[in-house]
Formats: structure tokens, sequence, C-alpha cells
């Protein structure tokens, strides 16, 4: 197999996010994003769900798969959870979301971490049978503040196990990151750990590499940002964009190598914008045709 057809065997089949402020300013989705797309609504602090609600509606609309991240700190109580439920359900048709704690240290409400969602048992009396629960490949320090990974190790387990138990389909879907070698080195972990939900590899898209790190560091990105560090102090590569193309190759050779694999698929940020990764991401998948 050559190496652009394996990036464009993992790239095919993609997911990607949007947020509403950035989906407004989009004339067409079916123009932009192939038939089908899973498309991830972020939910940030600050952002309106009537906002969430109507980008969730057009893009239902327009034939695509709706995945709108359901953020637990940022949740207020039962009743709101279940309102949006209801009207994610009932006003968007949608059945699936994404599940992170929220980006913020301290709950504005009763919820403090998405297993507290999972328990309440809302997601199936409302019908939403896919769920994806956020990873950190390299770790997160808000989670595990004496840098280890025994939080969110523990975490993944007891979402393993609540698949298992319950007829949820899950998949893990991680942060992004700019070196393959220690996410590798996580997927082989966690398969040991005995953790085997689907995994979709989080990959930023092209963007400006001062885009990138400021990125980088506003999320907490590990040591794989030290990628980007090496890349400014080369001057000659300084002002050229920043294309993932090096990580995707290291992937694919790795998921090609290893038929028990859990990597699914990979899962776009459009840090640089949607229609440059979009068509960025056209491109790989035509030369792996």
């Amino acid at each position: 197999m050559s190496r652009d057809s394996a990036v464009g065997d993992l790239v095919r089949g993609y997911s990607i996010e949007v947020l509403p402020r950035t989906a407004a300013k989009i004339d067409d989705f079916k123009a932009l994003l192939p038939e089908g797309t899973c498309v991830y609504i972020a939910n940030v602090e600050g952002t309106d769900f009537e906002d969430m609600l109507l980008t969730a509606r057009r893009l239902r609309d327009d034939g695509f798969r709706v995945m709108p991240h359901l953020p637990a700190r940022l949740i207020r109580n039962a009743e709101d959870f279940r309102t949006m439920l209801s009207r994610y359900r009932e006003e968007a048709d949608v059945n699936e979301a994404l599940l992170i704690g929220g980006g913020t240290s301290k709950p504005i409400g009763d919820y403090d971490n998405t297993m507290q969602l999972l328990e309440s048992g809302l997601f199936d009396r409302f019908g939403f049978s896919r769920l994806h629960v956020a990873g950190h490949p390299e770790g997160n320090p808000d989670i595990d503040r004496d840098g280890t990974s025994r939080r969110v190790d523990e975490a993944l387990q007891w979402k393993q196990s609540f698949s298992e138990r319950t007829d949820a389909d899950m998949a893990i879907v991680t942060q992004f990151f700019f070196d393959a070698e220690p996410v590798t080195r996580w997927v082989a972990r966690l398969q040991e750990m005995g953790i085997g939900l689907p995994i979709h590899l989080g990959i930023a898209g092209p963007a400006k590499l001062q885009t990138l790190i400021k990125f980088a560091m506003t999320c907490g990105v590990g040591p794989s940002v030290k990628v980007l560090k090496r890349r400014a102090m080369d001057l000659s590569r300084l002002l050229l964009p920043y294309e993932p193309t090096d990580v995707l190759e290291a992937l694919s050779r790795e998921v090609a190598s290893r038929p028990d694999s859990p990597v699914e698929k990979v899962h776009f940020f459009p840090l640089g914008g949607i229609r440059t990764c979009a068509e960025w991401a056209g491109r790989q998948q035509h030369k792996g045709a």
C-alpha cells in the first residue's frame, strides 16, 4: 500500500467539528463536506443553547450526522439536562452526543463529570443511541494534577464497563496532538487495560503555526507540542502553514501494521478554518482512492 493510499484510507470517513458562530458563516455545508459526514457542534462556555440547536437542525436538514458537545460542568441541573436532550431529539432529530467535562475547573451546577451524565439514565430515556467520550493520550493536567494519568484511566475503564452493561454505542475521541509515537503507545496501553472502545484520533487541521501553538497552550496539549516548537525554530518553515501530513503518515503505518488496532478514523479540529480543513482532507481522500 502506498503512503498516500494509507493516509487516504485513514482520513476517509472523517468527522469534523464546528462552532455555531463559525457555522453561521458557511453558506452551504453540502458543498463543503462529504455526504453523511459526522459533524460535532462544539459547546464552549458562553455558547447559547438556541444557537447550538439551530446549528444542529440546519446540519440535520442538510443530511449530516450531528453530534453536539454536552459539557458536564456547564449544565446546571437535571431539569436543564432533560430539556436539552428533549429539544435535540424533538426539534433537530439528534440522537448522538460527545460527552466532555466542559473546559472549566468549577461546575456551574450539579454535574462535575461525564460519568454523572451517563448514570442519569436520561440518554436512554430520550433515545440517544451513540455516545462518544473524550480521550487524552498525553494526559489531562486539569484532571490529574499530579502529572499521572490515574484518574483519566479510571474514568475510561468505568466508561468501558458502562458500554458493556448497557446498549450504548460508544467510542473515544481524543484531544488533538502533533506526534504519533506517544499516541500509539497510549492506544496499546488502553488495550492492555482491557479498554476496547473504538478510538477516533483527534487531528489538528491545516493552520498557521502561531494559531496552533496558541490553541495547544489553551487546550493543554501535552509533550507533542514540542513538534510545533521545533518547527517554529526552523526559519525556513516558520511562515509555512502546518499540515498534519507527517503525523497521519506515521499513524496510518501503525494502524496498518496492527490488525487488532481499535483506531477507526480521524476527527478533525479545523483550527485553521473548516473550509481549509475540509478541502485539505478531500485532497488526501482523492490521493488514496
